[in-house]
């Protein structure tokens, strides 16, 4: 094989890797006509208008029925899961180690208590094992995030959940459009939340969130907790019935994403036949392979997780994922900033000032200094990176990082 880029040689692909350009006329369309009624009507586009129905009401329908309540963010929908089901504060709620921080930070925002649930072996997403071993008498809730597109053992998780009584919230922000056993992410769960910012799946712009539940009342309580705990659907005269945040998403955003969500189904295909087809070119690999998902899943890859094998190189991993980018490959080779329990605001309790609360509050009765080790999550992340494919790779960009890996592979196996 020619000379490693990384060393000086010519890389594999001299071009960048394409852009997703998700984006296009249809939404430029539904934004113009949005401006063009209001400048018509001399209002301003707001917030629970028709744009906003109308999208919830598709999501709703996308997820095979049930409710949906649109909001700002991923963030702003875990934080209004957790406010709508009026938890008790200093209890313990048992959330995924891999998330991102916002899906974490709202837990002890509003004064319960992070339980970090380890990975299952070899994976990013926790698994009933994982979650069952922290179940106490103060667990009041779970948060189950799915990681880059692959579905947790949810079937698992339901089981331990539903024998205690303990409400479950799938964090679906990575994982639009994939299903397990035929049945979709989000629907095994009481509350499902989805990021729409603009990276993931399909997307409302810059930022926004879904919230969506099959429960009646849980939506009633969810309209409430992400407006300021308006009386929704309370007799008239009633008024605001609990303390909340401002949460709403707003019309201009909903018009994109309700197009945007019209292109998601084809987004998640391309996205499965592209992992087939790298899946298939690599097979023979002896540094890296693709990890199988779980037994009756169908991932919807926002990033394709991949093995390193130490034993089989002659680098670590940083050197053979730097080996990679040098050929033009898009690879995160480190994705520790998904493990929120490892940073200062959770170290060191800086939630509410200085003053470590909620878990230095009296009426909290667990152990406020525990330390997660989540030694499955650690070794996760020494042994995968991720590569960054989407639904604009061709044949050719296929081809491509084939042939990279087998460059890379060629010089440094062990």
């Amino acid at each position: 094989m020619k000379e490693l880029a990384v060393h000086g040689g010519v890389p594999v692909r001299t071009e960048p890797f394409p852009a997703r350009g998700h984006v296009g006329v249809e939404e430029k369309e539904v934004v113009a006509a949005l401006f063009e009624t209001a400048m018509a009507s001399g209002a301003a586009p707001g917030y629970n208008g028709e744009e906003e129905q109308a999208y919830c009401e598709a999501f709703s329908a996308f997820m095979g029925g049930g409710y949906t309540d649109a909001v700002s963010s991923g963030t702003a929908g875990v934080y209004v899961a957790l406010r709508a089901l009026e938890l008790e504060p200093f209890t313990e709620v048992i959330v995924s180690a891999v998330t991102d921080p916002g899906g974490m930070m709202p837990i002890p925002l509003l004064n319960l208590i992070p339980m970090v649930a380890d990975t299952a072996p070899g994976c990013y997403n926790s698994g009933p094992d994982q979650i069952a071993a922290l179940l106490s008498p103060r667990t009041i809730a779970i948060v189950v995030a799915h990681i880059g597109g692959e579905p947790a053992d949810m079937v698992g998780i339901m089981e331990i959940a539903r024998s205690r009584g303990i409400p479950v919230i799938e964090d679906c922000s990575q994982s639009h459009g994939a299903r397990l056993h035929g049945q979709p992410l989000g629907t095994f769960g009481d509350i499902a939340v989805f990021s729409t910012m603009f990276g993931k799946h399909h997307s409302s712009g810059g930022q926004g969130g879904l919230v969506w539940t099959r429960e009646e009342t849980c939506y009633h309580q969810l309209r409430r907790a992400s407006d300021r705990g308006k009386p929704f659907f309370l007799p008239e005269g009633a008024t605001n019935v609990f303390a909340s945040l401002n949460l709403n998403l707003n019309d201009l955003a909903a018009a994109i994403g309700r197009v945007q969500l019209r292109k998601l189904p084809a987004f998640v295909q391309r996205r499965r036949e592209v992992v087939a087809r790298l899946t298939e070119g690599l097979e023979d690999q002896g540094c890296v392979s693709v990890p199988r998902p779980l037994d009756g899943a169908e991932p919807s890859y926002w990033f394709l997780r991949m093995r390193f094998h130490p034993e089989r190189s002659s680098v670590d991993k940083a050197t053979f994922c730097q080996a990679l980018s040098a050929e033009g490959l898009p690879v995160t080779a480190d994705y520790r900033a998904a493990l929120p329990h490892t940073m200062d605001w959770f170290v060191n309790r800086r939630v509410f000032g200085r003053s470590g609360y909620p878990w230095a509050s009296p009426d909290y009765r667990g152990a406020p200094d525990r330390v997660f080790l989540c030694p499955n999550a650690h070794v996760a992340m020494e042994t995968h990176f991720n590569l960054q494919i989407h639904e604009a790779w061709a044949a050719q960009e296929i081809a491509d990082a084939v042939m990279i890996f087998q460059k890379v592979t060629a010089a440094y196996a062990a």
